[in-house]
């Protein structure tokens, strides 16, 4: 099982700063309740940080795909 965050984008960046709207574009999100499933990392939870107050976060788990089964 591996760690990912649910993010979806709650409120509008419009009125914000620049770097906070890039900030949100570049976790993916574009439109209002838009979702998007990212690996829970320090690169992303920074992210997070910085535009907490435009966006909803979830930790799910989620088995890992992949990888050798014998």
């Amino acid at each position: 099982m591996t760690k990912k965050l649910k993010i979806t984008l709650v409120k509008s960046p419009i009125g914000y700063s620049r770097d906070q709207k890039d900030t949100v574009k570049r976790l993916g999100l574009r439109k209002l309740n838009q979702i998007v499933i990212k690996d829970d990392v320090p690169q992303i939870r920074g992210m997070i940080r910085k535009v907490k107050h435009l966006l909803k976060v979830e930790e799910i788990d989620v088995e890992d795909e992949g990888g050798m089964k014998g």
